[in-house]
């Protein structure tokens, strides 16, 4: 059964892209729409300010996430993205703002408390630092856990792992050990597809390398029937019984016994106690009608 719902999953635009964009006045430094949402670039000083405008005073009450991007070819290549939804208007937008490594990106936990847990995350995975938040710490990633797993420059492969240690109850690190050191390779076995004479079959007929070895690069003709062996004789000698004369083609002395005689009927047999019935009168047919 379909269920309909009084109010569309999300509203339509509208005129929310200009009032937003004049609201936001010299903090914007962008404002685009892409894939039907609304994206306002603000600058990072005047981010807290942005936010608190966009709330109190156009209905975007919740703050949804805070997400990090990545861009290591840009001077400022981190981006700070907040996601803003208003349950009055069913209406969702997209703030951001750009900082690198060093620059801090004001908190807006004082605004949504929820921003804390949000902003620990970014800082975790890309290294993002936020002034004023009062508990920023890693939040996905281990107690001295080293670099920021979401920066495109992150390492994919190193020379540690870790592992949890009983002993100290924590995730420790040590240098990567590999159960196969190196790699053996077997250049005398045909199996690694080596293309020199084998000790022992230098002088082979006919092996490679050999006065006698045939030439594989050049391909062999045949000019004439003669040399693929056809022709009328071949013919002649295809049509007559080559079995003639053979061992089983010739009689022997000895005389054929035929197949030997049924045992199924067995009249000295005694018979048989029980409800079992008797072979041959079980098999029998009731009458000659029965016969096929």
């Amino acid at each position: 059964m379909a269920v309909l719902h009084s109010a569309p999953k999300y509203a339509a635009n509208g005129d929310m892209f200009d009032t937003l964009g004049k609201a936001l006045g010299d903090m914007l430094l962008d404002a685009r729409e892409e894939h039907g949402e609304l994206i306002f670039t603000v600058m990072r000083e005047s981010v807290a300010y942005a936010l608190t405008l966009l709330r109190d005073d156009h209905e975007y009450q919740q703050l949804m996430e805070i997400a990090g991007a990545d861009y290591p070819s840009r001077d400022e290549r981190f981006e700070v993205v907040y996601m803003l939804l208003s349950l009055t208007k069913n209406h969702r937008i997209i703030v951001k703002v750009s900082t690198d490594e060093d620059a801090p990106v004001p908190t807006v936990t004082d605004i949504w408390p929820v921003a804390g847990w949000l902003e620990r995350e970014v800082f975790d995975m890309y290294g993002v630092v936020f002034s004023g938040n009062p508990d920023l710490r890693r939040i996905l990633t281990d107690y001295g856990f080293e670099g920021h797993p979401f920066r495109k420059d992150f390492p994919l492969t190193g020379y540690v792992e870790l592992r949890y240690s009983e002993e100290d109850q924590r995730v420790v690190y040590e240098p990567v050990e590999l159960a196969q050191d190196l790699r053996q390779f077997d250049f005398m076995s045909p199996w690694e597809g080596a293309d020199y004479v084998l000790p022992g079959d230098e002088k082979a007929e006919g092996g490679a390398g050999s006065p006698g070895a045939p030439k594989v690069d050049e391909p062999k003709t045949t000019e004439s029937p003669k040399q693929t062996g056809a022709g009328k004789a071949t013919d002649k000698n295809a049509a007559e019984k080559q079995s003639a004369g053979a061992p089983a083609e010739e009689d022997t002395d000895t005389e054929e016994t035929g197949a030997p005689a049924p045992t199924e009927d067995r009249p000295d047999e005694p018979k048989r106690k029980g409800k079992s019935a008797d072979t041959a009168k079980a098999t029998e047919p009731k009458d000659k009608g029965d016969r096929a």
